[in-house]
Formats: structure tokens, C-alpha cells, sequence
């Protein structure tokens, strides 16, 4: 057969695709005229469709030597060099042909892409944009084109490329994708689904444009939408990772934990070095209790992505979480250390050092959180709960609230709707509807508090619908769901949709549990749901919000001088701000242990943030009073323990005369109250549950009367009680009181075996009596509302 007839059947072959017989033609072709560029350029092709790219480059340089005039030998070596990822020798020979009577847009686009798979976004535009004035029409290039300038944060210039694409392509897939994803990225999630929606009209089964939507309906909690995008993706393509670990996302987003779980380890068995799969497998492991494969998971996604900061700070959290502070303070540095401005992990760092009562490093890094990120609501909020702790000058917290306001409250008021105001007699005697928020509806101290509460509202004057944002439900959150009118679980909602359903359910009045301490929701309340807002209950401070229109509170805790101390209007209940549930029978009060013990035993078993300095200051001169005494702690082990007995030693109370106790759960932390005679209350953050717990356990604690609210639980618990004898308002009365009652053990005795039963005779456990006083406040909040006052 003649060399052009055999080299003629090749290229059938080869465009049939029949690369066997075309490689073996190819080759006889050679083998007569070894110097055929052709032949050889032909052959060089077909290995580069093979992935040989070193034997396509051979030949090529060949093809080149021997004809150095054909352009498209210098562009497919060009090409195979850009596939070797030699990107500058490519370069290069995509210069070669750049001569301005023969240079095509093709050679421009192909340059460009080199450009762009070097990382040299700027040159890659310059040489797409040449290809474009050339070949308007080329929108592979103009897709590119946005591309690039996306990179480069040149989002305008980016939107512009892919809608001129879309002005000569209306269906093109990629253009509608791109601008979709665009708009996502720039917080327009409505318009970027709608453009996604039609990127799958033009495209129905591109997995890429499925799993693309699938992410946005997510990130706009459509999840079911999501979840049908995301199983059609996995549907049409089963080895896509990025579609198992997106629904494993939209899974973990609603609740539905083993879901998530199951598609993390999809996608990992897809991908084992999916770092963001495993970093998410963490945390679903971690919200189902399976502290050691959560622990393996951080583990791993560090060790796939070095320097992962966001799996070092979940790291951080679950040992933070198990009371292994010392590990968790460990994750923290190291994540700020491979980036120190992350927001974050100052945040959780704060978190670790109030855990061990390192107050000053602890406000310092909140405030660094803030800095690094001002619109960290979360550290921000832990800010202005931790000053509490930290100072008795409630102006200070009032004015850190404030700036909390200030800076997440004010850009939502202008969004606010106005609420229509009732009028008249009737209006204001109508049965209310009580609206609940907390992420706390379980067994948590909240639920001491709502349990007397909840079970003794009078449901003909007031409707009940608690909505809970409790990531894992239990019994005590069945328990308190038996007392409400309506229960709804919207951990899933974000602010605004929980917001948007507050007010759809026309509550009149809302009320936080949880204010700036963990997982609360303060940009619900800030986007004004109900046109009557109060707080109660997780702490008696101020929120700050200029939506919460009533704090809740009683003349011990705050005395008409504090008023100005608050953002809110503040209503006092008659006898007390708390009323207790102790939830249990169990343990039971037991004998003074001094009389068995030969010593008396002072205790405090509040958190250890609650253990400053001044706190020690406070007891140490008791101490010294009663050489013989001892002093029981909680704190969890490492540098806490480490850190309190430093500072306990530089107060004059030895090591030696100081028990740590580990946090347990709730019967075992009870049984804590066995060991311990007297209770010494803390400053300027009174013990306020922990006291309570106390009492019930027989155990008086003596009190020193501060200033702000929380430095005053004390007190109204002990007026109360009708021991407003142990309340000191000095320092040295706090020393007389609790020396005088170490002193006369039959006394202490007497006073044991009684306190429990003076508990429940008590304001502090008349549950009726509470919810009356409660209802009254209400009633009077809702006549102003209706009378516009």
C-alpha cells in the first residue's frame, strides 16, 4: 500500500475512532519514511488522546525539527507541555505563534489557559480578553474571562463576562451557573437559585450544575429542595464526592445527624483525604456523643490539610467539651498560630480560660475576637456576659452591651415591621400568647427554673409555645414540652426564619432565657418578632438591645438606684427573681460532716470563672481564723487546678488544705454537698443555681452583697430564705458571719436538717406563687403596650 493511501486509512481509523489500528498504520507509515512529520504529528496526537504525554512530546519535538513552518506542530507541543505542567516552556511556544498576521483566538485562549493553570490570573485576562477581540462570540474564553477576575476579587468585572455570555448564549449552562454561584458568594441567595434553577433547565443532568443548586438551597435552608438536588447528583454520578459531603452538610444543617454521618463517610470512602468531610464528621460524631471517633476525625483532617484551622479549633471544642482544657487551649494557640486573626479560636480560647477562671486572659481574647472580626456576634455577646465576672461596675457591662447593639442590632431596625397595637379594655384583659426561647429546654439548670414556672401558668389567661433551638433533645425536654400549649423545635431556623415564624404565630409577648450566654439568639430578638420583649432568667444583667423592652428581676437584686444600669425597663417580682425546682428527691440531707470529720469543711462548687482573686482575698482571712479547716473546689484537672492553687497559695491558703472535685453529673455533683459544712459564696458573680443547690442540700452559704445584679443573688436568695443574717456588706462582716457559724457546730447542725424543709416553705420553691407573680408582670406589660405607654 502506498505511504498517502496507508496515512489516508490512518486518519479514517483514528477519526472512527479505532486508535489501535490507526497507531499500528501510523507506525508502518514511519517505519518506510521515518522523517514524515506528518505521521509523526498524527502519532503524537493520538498518544496525547492516550495520556502518554512524554511520547507525544518526543514525536512532537520531532515534528517541529523537521517542519518548523507548521504552526499546529508548535501548538500541540504547546498544549502536551501544558498538560506535563511546564508551563513556561508552553508559554513560550504559544509565543511563537503570536505573530500578528497569523495569530488566531485559538492560540490566544490556549495561552490564556496556561496562564491560568500557572496561577498567573492577570495574564491569563490579558490573553482571554485578546482572544475575545478576536472572536467575540468565543464565550469558552469570557467564561474564563470571569472566572479569572473572580479570583482576583474583581466581582463586577466577572458578572460583566458572564452575562455577555449569556446575552449571545441565554441557555449557556456554565455562563448561569457561574453568575449563580457568583451571587451566592455576594449574598443575593434568591437571585443566585433562580439562575441555578435555569442552569438546569438548560443543563437537567450535569451533575456539576445539580450539586451547585443543591449548595445554595442549602445555604438558604430550602433543605428539602437540597436534599432532592443532592441525591439526584449522587443518582447520576455515585463517585462525586462533593455531592455526599454537600448532602451530608444539608443533613447535619436540619438535625438529622446519622444522615450527615453516613454521607461523610461516603464521601471519605470516595475521597479519604476529604478534609472538609472528615473536619464535619468531627463535629456530627461529637453532636452524637462519639467523643473518640470525633476526636480521630479533627485528627485526620489535620493530617490532610496542614495548617486546617477550623479542625484544630472543632478539635479545641471537644476537648473543651470533655474538660481537658489544657488540650483544648493546646488547639486553640495552634490554630491561631497558622492564622492570627482568626476571630474564632480567640473566641474559643476565651471560652478555655474563663473555664479556668483565668478571667483577665479571657476578656482580652474576646476582645481580640472582636477586633479580628466585628461582626463575631458570638464573641462578642461572650464579651459582655464575661464582664460580669470580671468587674462589680454594672455601667461597664452596660456600656460593652450597648456597643454589642450598636454594632449587630442597628443595621435590622430599619427591616423591622410594625406591630398593630391593641386597643381598649379588651385588648388588654385578652389571653396572652407567652412566647419561650432558649436553646436550653433540657437537662440544664434553665430547666430547675422553667419547670415551676411552665407547670403553674394559669393556660385560660396565657398560651404557652416554647420554641426550642436545643441541638439534642432529651427527657427533661419532653418533660417541660408536657407543660406548654404549643412546642416547637426550630434548632434548624436561623434568626430571621425564627423571627419570621414568631410573628407569623402572632405571640404577644417574647421572652429570652438565655440573653448573651451560649447559643442564645439575640438577632431574633433584635429583629422585633413581638411587639413586647423580656428577659429573664440565665443571668440578671442587661442585654443592651433596644428591642427587649423588660427585664425581669426583684428588690434584693436590684434596687431602684440600678436602674440606670440597663437598657430595658425593669420590672421586679414581689418576693424573688428565682424560683427552684431541685428536679430530684435524691440525695438526701445527711449529719454535719465536721462532727464526723474532726474539722469543718468550707465549699464552693460554683464554676471556676466565678473564682477570682478578690473572691480568695475574701475567704483567705477565714481561713486563718480556722487553722484546721479545709476547702472544697470544683475545677477540672490541668492548668485549672494548677492555676487556682498558684493564685489560692498567693491568698495565704495552702495547697494542702484545698480539695479539688472534678464536674459529674448532676446526682453525683449533689452528693458533692455530703463533704461540705458551710458554703462561701464568690464575688463579684454570686453563686446563684450552685447556691440553690446548696440550700436544698443543707448547706448554708454565707454571701458578700455587691453592686450589680449578680453580686446580689446572695442576697435575695438568703432574704428568701430568712437568713439574711449570713448576707455580709462588707468584708470583714463576711469573716465575723462565717466564723461565727464555723464556731457553734450544734447550731450549723440544727440549721442543716432544717434548711431543705425552710427551701420548700419558701418563696424560692412555691411554684403557684411564682407563676401568679410572673403573670401579673405580663399583664402589666402588655396594659402599656395596648395603651401606647
Amino acid at each position: 500500500m502506498h505511504t498517502d493511501q496507508r496515512l489516508a486509512l490512518a486518519k479514517e481509523r483514528h477519526l472512527a475512532g479505532d486508535l489501535a489500528a490507526a497507531r499500528s498504520l501510523y507506525e508502518a507509515v514511519l517505519a518506510d519514511e521515518p522523517a514524515h512529520d506528518d505521521a509523526l504529528f498524527r502519532l503524537a496526537v493520538l498518544d496525547l488522546q492516550e495520556g502518554r504525554y512524554e511520547a507525544s512530546l518526543a514525536r512532537l519535538d520531532r515534528a517541529v525539527k523537521l517542519a518548523p513552518h507548521h504552526a499546529r506542530y508548535r501548538f500541540a507541543r504547546a498544549q502536551v507541555l501544558a498538560a506535563l505542567s511546564r508551563f513556561d516552556e508552553a508559554i513560550e511556544m504559544y509565543r511563537t505563534l503570536l505573530a500578528p498576521d497569523t495569530v488566531s483566538a485559538d492560540v490566544w485562549f490556549a495561552l490564556a489557559l496556561a496562564f491560568e493553570a500557572k496561577g498567573d490570573l492577570r495574564q491569563a485576562i490579558a490573553a482571554y480578553e485578546s482572544a475575545v477581540a478576536l472572536e467575540p462570540a468565543q464565550v469558552d474564553a469570557l467564561n474564563n474571562l470571569g472566572n479569572c477576575h473572580r479570583r482576583l476579587g474583581n466581582t463586577g468585572a466577572a458578572e460583566a463576562a458572564y452575562r455577555r455570555v449569556l446575552e449571545m448564549q441565554p441557555e449557556n449552562a456554565h455562563a448561569l451557573t457561574n453568575l449563580g454561584t457568583l451571587a451566592q458568594a455576594a449574598g443575593r441567595g434568591a437571585e443566585a437559585i433562580d439562575l441555578l434553577y435555569d442552569a438546569i433547565g438548560a443543563a437537567p443532568d450535569s451533575p456539576v450544575c445539580l450539586l451547585n443548586l443543591g449548595v445554595a438551597l442549602s445555604e438558604q435552608r430550602h433543605f428539602e429542595e437540597a436534599v432532592v438536588m443532592l441525591e439526584r447528583v449522587l443518582e447520576l454520578d455515585p463517585q462525586f464526592p462533593q455531592a455526599a459531603y454537600n448532602l451530608g452538610n444539608t443533613f447535619h444543617a436540619t438535625g438529622q445527624y446519622r444522615e450527615a454521618q453516613l454521607q461523610y463517610r461516603n464521601a471519605l470512602a470516595l475521597d479519604a483525604r476529604h478534609a472538609d468531610a472528615l473536619n464535619n464528621l468531627g463535629n456530627v460524631c461529637k453532636a452524637l456523643g462519639e467523643y473518640k471517633a470525633a476526636a480521630e476525625a479533627f485528627e485526620a483532617a489535620i493530617a490532610a490539610r496542614p495548617g486546617f484551622v477550623d479542625a484544630y479549633s472543632n478539635a479545641g471544642n471537644l476537648m473543651r467539651s470533655l474538660h481537658r482544657m489544657d488540650e483544648a487551649a493546646g488547639y486553640f494557640r495552634a490554630a491561631l498560630s497558622f492564622d492570627p486573626a482568626h476571630s474564632a479560636s480567640y473566641n474559643n480560647l476565651g471560652n478555655v480560660m474563663k473555664d479556668i477562671g483565668a478571667l483577665d486572659e479571657c476578656v482580652d481574647c474576646y476582645r481580640r475576637a472582636v477586633a479580628c472580626d466585628p461582626h463575631n456576634v458570638v464573641a462578642h455577646s461572650n464579651l459582655v456576659y464575661a464582664l460580669s465576672f470580671q468587674t462589680d461596675d454594672p455601667a461597664a457591662v452596660l456600656d460593652e452591651a450597648r456597643r454589642w447593639a450598636a454594632q449587630h442590632e442597628a443595621p435590622l431596625r430599619a427591616a423591622r415591621v410594625p406591630h398593630v397595637r391593641g386597643q381598649g379594655e379588651a385588648a388588654s384583659a385578652q389571653r396572652l400568647k407567652i412566647g419561650y426561647v432558649s436553646p436550653d429546654f433540657r437537662e440544664h439548670c434553665q430547666a430547675l427554673f422553667l419547670m415551676p414556672l411552665l407547670s403553674h401558668h394559669d393556660r385560660a389567661a396565657f398560651e404557652i409555645v416554647c420554641y426550642s433551638t436545643v441541638e439534642r433533645p432529651d427527657d427533661t425536654t419532653r418533660q417541660l414540652a408536657s407543660h406548654a400549649d404549643v412546642w416547637k423545635e426550630v434548632h434548624a431556623l436561623d434568626d430571621r426564619q425564627l423571627a419570621d415564624a414568631i410573628r407569623a404565630d402572632g405571640i404577644d409577648i417574647l421572652v429570652d432565657l438565655t440573653m448573651h450566654m451560649a447559643d442564645g439568639r439575640p438577632l431574633t430578638f433584635a429583629r422585633k418578632p413581638a411587639p413586647v420583649q423580656a428577659a429573664w432568667l440565665a443571668y440578671p444583667g442587661t442585654t443592651g438591645l433596644g428591642a427587649i423592652d423588660y427585664r425581669l428581676t426583684d428588690p434584693r437584686l436590684d434596687p431602684p438606684s440600678n436602674d440606670t444600669f440597663y437598657s430595658e425597663r425593669t420590672l421586679r417580682l414581689p418576693d424573688s427573681f428565682w424560683c427552684y425546682d431541685p428536679l430530684t428527691d435524691t440525695p438526701a440531707v445527711d449529719a454535719l460532716p465536721a462532727t464526723r470529720n474532726g474539722y469543718l469543711t468550707f465549699g464552693c462548687l460554683n464554676n471556676t470563672c466565678k473564682l477570682t482573686d478578690r473572691t480568695f482575698a475574701l475567704w483567705s482571712p477565714v481561713l486563718r481564723a480556722l487553722p484546721e479547716a479545709r476547702l472544697v473546689l470544683l475545677a477540672p484537672e490541668g492548668e485549672a487546678r494548677i492555676r487556682l492553687a498558684r493564685r489560692l497559695d498567693a491568698q495565704g491558703i495552702a495547697a494542702e488544705r484545698v480539695t479539688f472535685m472534678p464536674f459529674r453529673p448532676r446526682e453525683n455533683y449533689l452528693h458533692t454537698y455530703h463533704h461540705i459544712d458551710i458554703g462561701l459564696d464568690a464575688v463579684p458573680y454570686n453563686g446563684h443555681t450552685t447556691s440553690l443547690d446548696s440550700y436544698w442540700m443543707g448547706v448554708p452559704v454565707v454571701t458578700r452583697v455587691g453592686t450589680t445584679a449578680v453580686a446580689r443573688g446572695g442576697l435575695s436568695q438568703l432574704h428568701n430564705l430568712g437568713l439574711i443574717e449570713l448576707a455580709a456588706d462588707s468584708d470583714d462582716a463576711f469573716v465575723r458571719i462565717a466564723v461565727q457559724l464555723a464556731s457553734d457546730l450544734p447550731a450549723l447542725a440544727t440549721l442543716r436538717a432544717s434548711l431543705r424543709e425552710r427551701m420548700q416553705r419558701s418563696p424560692l420553691m412555691d411554684g403557684a406563687r411564682f407563676a401568679r407573680n410572673v403573670e401579673a408582670a405580663y399583664r402589666q406589660m402588655w396594659r402599656e403596650w395596648c395603651a401606647g405607654s
